[in-house]
């Protein structure tokens, strides 16, 4: 009797730890999947903002806000984030530095502007000889001005060069710092919003076309969780695609995220491009902005195009399109 009453004991207690046990492990099963999305802290990088209107069930995006290009893709190469957008600058720097980054789609085309004072006589970008033009380096308007000036008979020899930050360029023109600047949006935007300023050129008339910001992430993550990688594309595509046949919120999320006034960014959005599309034509004009990088020897040697492109992802999700 008394070995039969200690294991109905031993078998209740059993049961009720196992009940204590399994509550938090269904409760943690049921948290959702987090995703951490790196995003700069520019008009570009607004489409992060609307996925979670096309994230599934069981999943969560976290967007971590950067100041610069190079902070987001550090992002990524230490994965501290999941997935990042930045310059196609930076992604290069860090591929032909042997970084295990990856670019797996686009992210922005366009959203750069060439702006002088709204009075000053510069009108063309060879007007620009013997000017103060704020320029931020290792950046992809760096490179987009360099070689804008090389098609114009002039180098940066010609220009005064003064490193500011995009988000100090209208500001840096308004005070009468620099003549000009090469710009990210929403800064062009606010230049001519406030009467400050004028568009000397969008620089998009090279052999790297609209090129700007890419999405990438770190090999090992590609690797390790490529059905993670699909869900994300899959959401950045529908995210970019909303936001761009619905201008007017993205000028209202645009205005909310960054802090800028409506002007400014309406004056912004007609001269940016989000995008997730990345192939033949996005690749080309990413190994010829790369070339002139080594040109300008702003990297040592080209990166090994074979890992820094993968465009299987995007293949998948115009697949499912």
């Amino acid at each position: 009797m008394l070995n039969r009453r200690k294991f109905l004991f031993a078998s209740a207690a059993a049961a009720a730890g196992s009940t204590m046990l399994s509550a938090p492990f269904v409760r943690a099963q049921s948290q959702p999947v987090v995703i951490k999305m790196g995003a700069l802290k520019l008009i570009h990088s607004i489409a992060p903002y609307f996925y979670e209107k096309f994230t599934p069930a069981g999943y969560k995006v976290e967007v971590i806000p950067f100041e610069s290009p190079t902070e987001g893709k550090n992002a990524v190469v230490t994965k501290s984030v999941d997935y990042g957008m930045f310059g196609i600058a930076a992604a290069t720097l860090g591929a032909a530095a042997g970084e295990p980054i990856v670019v797996i789609a686009s992210a922005c085309n366009k959203g750069m502007g060439v702006v002088a004072g709204k009075d000053s006589p510069i009108a063309s970008i060879k007007d620009l000889k013997g000017k103060r033009v704020a320029i931020w380096p290792g950046s992809t308007q760096e490179v987009f001005i360099l070689e804008r000036l090389r098609m114009e008979g002039l180098s940066v020899k010609d220009i005064t060069p003064v490193r500011i930050s995009f988000s100090e360029m209208h500001l840096a023109l308004a005070r009468g710092d620099v003549d000009a600047y090469v710009g990210a949006e929403p800064a062009p935007g606010v230049s001519l919003a406030s009467g400050i300023g004028k568009i000397v050129e969008y620089p998009y008339g090279t052999a790297m076309g609209a090129l700007n910001m890419v999405f990438g992430a770190h090999r090992d993550t590609l690797k390790e969780k490529p059905e993670l990688t699909k869900v994300i594309l899959d959401i950045h595509a529908k995210a970019s695609d909303y936001a761009m046949a619905n201008k007017s919120e993205m000028v209202a999320m645009a205005v909310a995220k960054l802090g800028q006034k409506k002007e400014a960014i309406e004056a912004s959005a007609p001269n940016v491009d989000l995008t997730w599309r990345f192939g033949d034509l996005e690749i080309g004009q990413a190994k010829t902005y790369a070339q002139h990088m080594l040109e300008l020897k702003q990297i040592k040697q080209l990166p090994d195009f074979a890992t820094f492109f993968d465009t299987s992802f995007v293949k998948q999700v115009k697949g499912q399109a």
